[in-house]
């Protein structure tokens, strides 16, 4: 028996190449308006006007076009969020510290706010886990000095090639230069310009390289992509990210933080206890009525049919996912 069989007969390459062709799209005509969603599904003719041939290269230079805008968090802590995401800077008499990257076309937009924060060096980068929007900058940022930490899983996710089939995107090896230099597995406990810093492994959840940062005396977590703020997450099933895992992230770090916590997530706004105890509870509900379905024997196209996230969508599904889109992910990440 092929143990990537479904009740109804659909193999988990069928599942993956029906998400691409809807959910890859989606996120495509989401990230370029002027795209036909078709125009990523296989069969259809690229039409003027449609995805660029490169998504990759695509959703970089979209992701890199955002604002970068700045926001203090404490006296040494600073948020900045655009460019792929959302990056934290430590600054301090030993130095600078940030926590993930943003998008290689960014770089000279990330140097130039660090460099605002005054002339301290940059001593250390902290990867949240191996995706390209997270650990894009590695090599510059190493290129100025910079030690590159992160969980063990990274550089090894890091040095293969990957495709994720649902969002319909190839990722070659990175480069020798990229690879973090400092790695742990369970945890890593850091005392650096003035902070008592966490870093903790979470079981595998968005990916199997996850870790969060806590900076305990500041009381701001950091949470990578485990947290995707008032929105739908992408899950990497392909690399051991589950929907399950998920919820067992929000849990575990839900119990890290009070309600004066300041939580920042890998993509949304700065967030809180209360927006991750709802994140959770979302997440709940989706893999509950998913999971109901699977079980049922339906397809995955069934599944979509269904609309079972069709009350959440208005608050959730205004981002890269809608509901159909979201319903793809959870199903071969159950």
């Amino acid at each position: 028996m092929d143990p990537n069989r479904t009740d109804k007969g659909t193999t988990r390459r069928e599942i993956l190449q029906a998400a691409t062709a809807l959910t890859g799209g989606v996120l495509l005509a989401r990230l370029f308006p002027g795209a036909l969603v078709s125009a990523a599904a296989p069969g259809y003719p690229q039409q003027a006007g449609a995805a660029p041939a490169d998504p990759v290269a695509a959703m970089r230079a979209q992701f890199a076009s955002a604002p970068l805008e700045s926001h203090k968090l404490t006296d040494t802590l600073t948020l900045l969020s655009g460019p792929g995401g959302n990056v934290v800077v430590l600054n301090g008499p030993d130095g600078k510290l940030v926590v993930d990257t943003f998008v290689s076309p960014a770089w000279p937009r990330l140097k130039q706010s660090l460099d605002d924060l005054g002339n301290a060096p940059l001593k250390f980068a902290i990867d949240t886990h191996w995706h390209f929007d997270h650990a894009d900058n590695n090599a510059a940022l190493h290129a100025t000095g910079a030690t590159v930490i992160a969980h063990e899983n990274t550089p090894k996710r890091m040095s293969e090639s990957h495709t994720l089939a649902v969002l319909g995107l190839h990722f070659d090896p990175s480069p020798a230069n990229a690879l973090p230099q400092r790695t742990f597995k369970d945890s890593m406990q850091m005392k650096f310009s003035g902070e008592d810093l966490a870093l903790g492994h979470i079981p595998p959840s968005h990916t199997d390289s996850d870790l969060f940062v806590h900076f305990r005396k500041a009381n701001v977590l950091h949470l990578g992509d485990t947290f995707f703020n008032n929105m739908y997450p992408y899950i990497d099933g392909g690399t051991g990210g589950s929907i399950g895992g998920m919820i067992a992230a929000a849990d575990k770090t839900l119990a890290m933080a009070d309600n004066d916590t300041k939580i920042v997530p890998g993509h949304g706004p700065l967030g809180n206890k209360a927006d991750l105890a709802k994140f959770q509870a979302m997440l709940s509900t989706v893999r509950d009525r998913v999971q109901k379905l699977h079980s049922l024997g339906k397809s995955v196209e069934e599944a979509v049919a269904a609309k079972p996230l069709a009350d959440l969508d208005p608050v959730w599904g205004k981002a890269l996912f809608n509901g159909d889109a979201f319903v793809r992910i959870v199903y071969t990440a159950l």
